[in-house]
């Protein structure tokens, strides 16, 4: 039955006539599992169209770091934003050596951001930062969610400290809790953290070629862990997926899933 299932999807998508994830949106998907195999068919239509999963756009970049609380919530939030190349999560701000998630000393959980600066600003990216804290700007909080800009040289620093007062300003009279400093060392999280939410589609993750390292540079990785978690709408994503090297079959798996997913907000 299951045979006869599978090479009745198959011959539909050959023709050209339903989307495989018709069928899935209307199956159980834990039952098609070793049947269907999306890896196959999106490796047959890379081959046949030359297309591959674009990891570098290859341009000039500047690079921010912050901590928001749970940096899984502010990877999918940088990842959807126009201008924003990479993110990679990770641990710094601290003293200890090599810190990893059950032994992370003094370290805070950090993003690291890069993003073109033609198309984005860092006071752009601060925006996000300030608007978009799981625990909130003014509550004390443990240092490895704490609110933290670590900046990378003297403009960030100007940029962020004046940003820091008008946002004070606003808050008043509660007191921001956000801690300015110098970035120093960053230590990239283990792989399980990296693109979490983009990590969730195991079966698309096969298929875009995604090793240790690249989980934490991919453009495209980048991206769609954003907008697969619901950030960033339905139509500023397909102003942008062109960009990202999929197939039409990862297309309309993406399409299905930012959609039904768009609007769902930041979580951990």
């Amino acid at each position: 039955m299951r045979f006869l299932l599978f090479l009745t999807i198959i011959i539909q998508v050959l023709n050209n006539s339903i989307g495989i994830f018709d069928e899935f949106k209307n199956c159980n998907t834990s039952s098609l599992s070793g049947v269907i195999k999306l890896f196959s068919i999106v490796r047959n239509e890379q081959k046949e169209l030359n297309i591959s999963p674009v990891h570098s756009l290859g341009v000039a970049f500047k690079t921010a770091t912050f901590g928001m609380g749970c940096f899984w919530g502010a990877e999918s939030l940088y990842g959807a934003t126009t201008g924003v190349l990479r993110t990679t999560v990770g641990y710094a701000g601290g003293t200890k050596e090599g810190p990893t998630y059950r032994n992370l000393g003094d370290h805070t959980e950090v993003l690291e951001i890069d993003y073109d600066p033609n198309v984005i600003s860092f006071k752009d990216l601060l925006h996000l930062f300030w608007n978009n804290h799981e625990y909130g700007l003014t509550t004390p909080i443990k240092r490895q969610y704490m609110s933290l800009i670590l900046y990378h040289d003297e403009e960030q620093k100007t940029i962020a400290e004046q940003s820091k007062i008008e946002e004070q300003i606003k808050r008043s009279p509660e007191v921001i809790t956000t801690e300015i400093r110098a970035k120093t060392n960053f230590y990239p999280a283990e792989d399980y953290h990296q693109k979490y939410r983009l990590q969730g589609h195991r079966d698309l993750c096969d298929t875009l070629n995604l090793n240790s390292k690249l989980l934490q540079t991919s453009y495209v990785a980048t991206k769609l862990n954003g907008y697969l978690a619901g950030v960033g709408g339905f139509e500023q994503f397909k102003s942008e997926v062109d960009t990202m090297g999929l197939t039409p079959t990862q297309k309309e798996y993406c399409n299905y899933y930012v959609e039904k997913n768009e609007g769902q907000g930041l979580y951990c």
